[in-house]
């Protein structure tokens, strides 16, 4: 994987086909080499440490996520939705709450209900988790299967870190964040944003793909299949900078038409500023030849 950009920026996080990357762990995040199914650097927030424990130990969620990847991949012929798309957006929404809020941004948790910014991190992080388990019943509105789903799941994972009214209270900021996914829905916090667009950032080649090696040549095969990597830092005029390494300009298809609708319809869009450009000199040739 080519993380020059981690080495040079260790503010960066770097989302590379199957893999993401990151140098912002403390060293306790980082020896653990050994690392469980599901993993985020949790830095000193003992509450997300707990809840990516809960996780870790819940086998039922764990196949809920293989179910939902058998939908996609297997029955529809989508990109991955499974245990390994949960975990590198988990990294990237993680990464972006931490940026916005780093930049003096306060999280809707923290405005509206007097929680911390350690509370606004569990959000997000679980609000990943269970954003696409609706996908194990069908892709067709699973985002409200997903709610669904999630309602339950999400309490009896936050009971073990909190009581009441802070369950109620954390347990309905992750479900917004679950229905607010979907590109068309507005998002009303910066957590449920996060997750918004770190879904929209797994778009690196080798994750989306699966429909391209399978036969399915159109512009979104063709697009996933040039973008070759992902990088999220903090920006320069703005909190976040998202950059996207292509090898052909067919990938400005997914910033377009996948990326922007999610930007635009989160809370966060005047924090962001997205830049994409070509790798080398020549182009990727995608396909040899096309025939309709």
């Amino acid at each position: 994987m080519h993380n020059a950009a981690v080495e040079h920026d260790p503010d960066a996080v770097v989302a590379e086909g199957s893999s993401v990357s990151y140098s912002e762990a403390p060293e306790e995040d980082r020896v653990r080499d050994q690392r469980p199914l599901f993993h985020v650097p949790a830095r000193h927030n003992v509450k997300l440490q707990k809840l990516v424990d809960a996780i870790n130990e819940d086998v039922s969620l764990h196949q809920i996520w293989r179910c939902a990847n058998i939908n996609a991949v297997d029955r529809s012929g989508m990109s991955d939705h499974g245990p390994v798309h949960i975990r590198i957006v988990a990294n990237i929404a993680l990464k972006l709450l931490r940026l916005l809020v780093g930049s003096g941004l306060e999280p809707a948790i923290v405005r509206d209900y007097g929680l911390q910014p350690e509370d606004a991190e569990v959000v997000v992080v679980l609000g990943v988790a269970l954003h696409d388990m609706g996908m194990s019943i069908h892709r067709h509105e699973h985002e409200t299967y997903s709610l669904i789903l999630g309602a339950p799941k999400a309490r009896s994972i936050l009971s073990q870190i909190y009581e009441e009214p802070e369950l109620t209270i954390v347990t309905s900021e992750t479900l917004h964040a679950v229905i607010a996914h979907r590109s068309d829905e507005r998002t009303y916090t910066i957590e449920a944003s996060a997750v918004k667009v770190g879904d929209a950032l797994d778009m690196t080649q080798g994750r989306s793909r699966i429909p391209f090696e399978a036969g399915a040549v159109n512009i979104h095969s063709l697009s996933a299949a040039a973008v070759e990597r992902v990088i999220i830092r903090r920006g320069e005029t703005r909190a976040v900078r998202i950059e996207a390494v292509l090898n052909n300009s067919a990938g400005l298809f997914q910033l377009d038409e996948l990326l922007r609708p999610k930007i635009a319809s989160s809370s966060i869009a005047p924090y962001v500023e997205v830049e994409a450009r070509i790798e080398g000199e020549n182009e990727k040739r995608l396909l040899p030849v096309y025939s309709l």
